[in-house]
């Protein structure tokens, strides 16, 4: 959704404990809203005797300014978006993890992602929880063939019924897959290409939207497709309106991780580093893949042991070798890349 990036926010009302100094009895965790489901946190609040204190932001660059601004030991626990470990890692926030502690061989191979989560040869994350950007839509209202193809998925059949996931990176690099452009090989050269799709695709738009916003246009019918969208928008919604669903396109889709470490300075390293691990466990990853803020897949595969089957075919569990294999990550541009990326997007939304 780093988001997700960071994407994946929600405007649900949660409860904050004093942010202050760490004690023996509280952890302060800055998150993303998936991990605020009290289902989440409780289990692990009752184990340990302890009171976690959590804090939801909203974009990486949010996250480290805060960081960079509070005391050591204010904070001993950071969620974020898998391709910006590094960032965190630069800024000396993140702190080394033993990755004996750490149950990677039971993930998912693909998204163990070393080389986001290990710099030098130290590991500084885990990732935790990974899902799709693709096209989320109602299957009533469009032709489910038409979603296999990107070509058609933003088409003039569908003019006026398509909301687009307001984050440009993976819009963006749905739009790279739809010309062949591996999101891995972007370079300046291929903007003004991509920038043809992100035309075609906002001018036919009824909206550019977060989280929020695009679930409820197509709980509502506002909007039959979310470009953008993937399982982590409509799972939460399949129960009451089993219509609303997704689909990896033949063309692929972006692939996005969120990780999760121990912040440099923490004066309770063991009680954060039991937190990571409780995250990474098959029950802590159940409950995270499940929030009732989004969905997503777990990165522990021994979660599917404490998944229920109605649960597992709503996060696609056994497509998930397919998926894995068709599916391409997050564009990763360099600071210059990115600054016209950024551009591109902006002049995009004012169409």
């Amino acid at each position: 959704m780093t988001r997700l990036p960071a994407l994946l926010m929600s405007t649900t009302a949660i409860t904050l404990g004093a942010i202050g100094s760490a004690s023996a009895q509280e952890l302060n965790a800055l998150v993303w809203c998936d991990h605020t489901d009290p289902a989440l946190i409780e289990p692990f609040e009752a184990e340990h005797g302890v009171t976690v204190n959590l804090r939801e932001y909203e974009g990486t660059g949010a996250a480290l300014a805060l960081l960079e601004q509070s005391r050591p030991g204010d904070w001993d626990v950071l969620v974020i978006d898998g391709i910006d470990v590094f960032r965190a890692v630069e800024a000396g926030i993140l702190a080394p993890l033993d990755p004996a502690e750490l149950p990677t061989a039971d993930f998912f191979p693909e998204v163990v992602m070393a080389e986001n989560n290990t710099l030098d040869g130290v590991t500084y994350a885990v990732t935790e929880k990974f899902g799709y950007n693709t096209v989320s839509y109602n299957s009533d209202a469009v032709d489910p063939a038409d979603m296999e193809s990107l070509s058609t998925i933003w088409s003039e059949k569908y003019d006026g019924r398509i909301s687009i996931y307001d984050y440009y990176l993976p819009v963006m690099g749905l739009a790279a897959m739809a010309e062949g452009i591996p999101t891995a090989e972007i370079g300046m050269d291929d903007l003004a290409p991509i920038g043809e799709v992100l035309s075609t695709m906002r001018s036919r738009a009824a909206s550019v939207a977060g989280v929020v916003a695009a679930q409820t246009a197509l709980a509502t019918g506002e909007v039959d497709i979310v470009v953008g969208g993937g399982e982590w928008l409509t799972a939460v919604l399949a129960g009451e309106q089993p219509e609303l669903t997704w689909t990896i396109p033949q063309e692929g889709a972006v692939r996005w991780a969120q990780s999760i470490g121990v912040v440099a300075g923490t004066e309770q390293p063991d009680l954060a580093l039991e937190f990571v691990k409780y995250i990474v466990s098959p029950e802590g990853q159940a409950r995270l893949a499940t929030s009732s803020c989004f969905w997503g897949m777990p990165a522990n595969a021994m979660a599917g042991e404490v998944l229920s089957d109605e649960q597992k075919a709503l996060l696609r569990w056994e497509d998930q070798p397919d998926y894995l294999a068709r599916t391409q990550l997050y564009p990763a541009p360099d600071t210059d890349l990115d600054i016209e990326m950024q551009d591109l997007w902006l002049d995009t939304l004012q169409q």
